[in-house]
């Protein structure tokens, strides 16, 4: 560890624990998530200068409940325990946790009793926080004094003589809007850190890591064009050059005109080693008939793994298979870190199997998106390329509500690429943060000139976010989606109804499967 000063968070299974850690990196405090389990003497590392216990899905009380020993909170160094983690320290100094009467879901007010509290520095009484909780702190233990509370639950807590911090809310999520300045107050104030880490720093450890690990190995890297792969593939180029081979599947399931023209891009600017697979057809083969998004994610995660094996065997000295997997890839597949419930599988997370012989290398695995496209830019990759709107992995099957065929993905493709030609022209594209079409198995009666048509049903959807895990939709202006909505009946056969998803994350993911 070659930081001198940086921040832990030990992580009980909350949806939101990176984002804990991708906040303070933005306040250049180098941070890392560690199991809530960790070996106590791990967390004695002299560079270590708070903790930060993460929220999480149990209760305290239960009997399967994620505990931890007191030592932790008499290792010298300020802890500051969020939702469940603030719980938890009442649990374990002997106050009481049941479940609320009046549970909190969304914003409420924050009310300070103390207002002179190095935690609440520049903030201001009164202030919008955001609750997620069921469980509230019923009594408060001896120790510790109440800082702050919302109409229906004690909000902040601290100890006594040491420092040992607790809030209910969550300062991480952009709706929290003290968030930042609360966090800045614990690292900067309580925790004593210096702003010393910054991506640049990230890109050369990850590159000396990379050659370290690698050695005189090759490794092959799945490129579809996307922001993710083609990051991860200038990274790893960076660090072993000719050693990489990148591999092209062409699955039929990609937008309209992008993905190889995309890659011929970086081949020429950076001189990648790419190769191109036809396979269109064993992807068409292989989802006939499946309509279960989960199915389709694995029938798809399983073929992209035999055709890397394949191309695998034709290269001598492959030893890497390198991924451009980011975490909220992870988070939302399964926690690698801490008990985290799965929500939907992801394409290239998990499930490889023991028989594969080449390990994973995936270098983006601990940043989020923002920071993926600031390092595409580091690296010299143009703003426009990195500021792409992201693309699932699985593609278009899984903007397919039901089973795939190449019918539908014409169909599909068309679609979309009004849409985006459209956001383009009106210089929407970038004032948004993703924006895709999907189609449903839905076909509904509709008229056009004068004849009776019978055609499928697509959903514009347009969201607004700052880390993909919280999403607001796009207020994209009436007469544009109108326009949009006219092209495609008017431009796309066998489509004669479009609307619109006015869903946030959450409760919607962003993706519809």
């Amino acid at each position: 560890m070659k930081e001198k000063n940086f921040i832990v968070i030990l992580d009980f299974g909350s949806q939101y624990t990176q984002l804990i850690a991708r906040r303070i990196r933005d306040l250049e405090v180098y941070c890392e998530v560690w199991p809530y389990n960790v070996e106590l003497e791990k967390l004695k590392a002299p560079g270590i200068k708070g903790v930060i216990l993460s929220g999480g899905p149990a209760s305290v009380y239960a009997e399967d409940a994620f505990l931890i020993g007191k030592e932790i909170y008499h290792l010298g160094v300020p802890v500051l325990g969020i939702c469940y983690g603030m719980q938890l320290t009442c649990h374990l100094f002997e106050g009481k946790v049941s479940r609320a009467a009046k549970q909190e879901f969304g914003f409420a007010s924050l009310m300070l009793d103390e207002t002179n509290d190095e935690l609440f520095y520049q903030i201001k009484d009164n202030e919008q926080v955001w609750m997620s909780h069921a469980d509230h702190i019923e009594i408060l233990p001896p120790e510790f004094k109440q800082l702050g509370h919302s109409v229906n639950s004690i909000s902040a807590i601290k100890h006594n003589s040491l420092p040992i911090y607790g809030l209910q809310f969550h300062p991480e999520v952009t709706h929290t809007v003290i968030g930042k300045q609360l966090l800045a107050n614990f690292v900067f104030k309580i925790a004593k850190c210096s702003p010393d880490w910054q991506l640049s720093s990230f890109i050369e450890t990850t590159v000396e890591n990379i050659r370290t690990i690698v050695k005189e190995d090759k490794v092959i890297l799945a490129l579809s064009g996307g922001v993710d792969s083609s990051v991860c593939a200038v990274l790893l180029n960076q660090a072993i050059g000719t050693q990489l081979q990148c591999i092209f599947i062409d699955t039929g399931l990609l937008r309209l005109d992008s993905g190889w023209n995309d890659i011929q891009q970086l081949q020429q600017q950076f001189g990648l080693n790419v190769m191109r697979i036809d396979a269109k057809e064993r992807y068409f083969n292989s989802l006939k008939g499946v309509t279960d998004p989960e199915q389709k994610r694995k029938i798809i995660g399983q073929l992209f793994i035999e055709i890397f094996n394949e191309e695998a065997q034709k290269i001598k000295d492959v030893k890497w298979l390198g991924q451009g997997t980011i975490y909220p890839d992870i988070i939302e597949s399964v926690s690698v870190k801490g008990p985290s419930a799965t929500i939907k599988s992801h394409h290239n997370v998990g499930g490889l199997p023991k028989e594969m012989p080449f390990q994973l290398i995936e270098p983006l695995r601990e940043l989020f998106k923002d920071e993926v496209r600031k390092t595409g830019e580091l690296l010299g990759i143009g703003h426009d390329f990195v500021y792409k709107h992201p693309f699932p992995g699985p593609g278009l099957a899984v903007r397919i509500i039901g089973e795939v065929s190449p019918e539908k993905v014409d169909i599909l493709q068309q679609a979309d690429h009004i849409f985006m030609e459209e956001l383009h022209k009106n210089h929407l594209y970038h004032e948004v943060s993703q924006a895709f079409v999907v189609l449903l198995p839905v076909q509904s009666v509709g008229v056009m000139g004068d004849v009776r048509t019978y055609g499928y049903t697509v959903v514009l959807r347009s969201v607004n976010t700052t880390d993909f895990m919280t999403a607001h939709w796009s207020e994209l202006p009436y007469d544009f989606l109108a326009h949009v909505s006219r092209r495609i009946v008017s431009e796309v056969s066998n489509i004669n109804r479009v609307t619109y998803d006015i869903t946030s994350k959450p409760p919607a993911t962003i993706e519809w499967e």
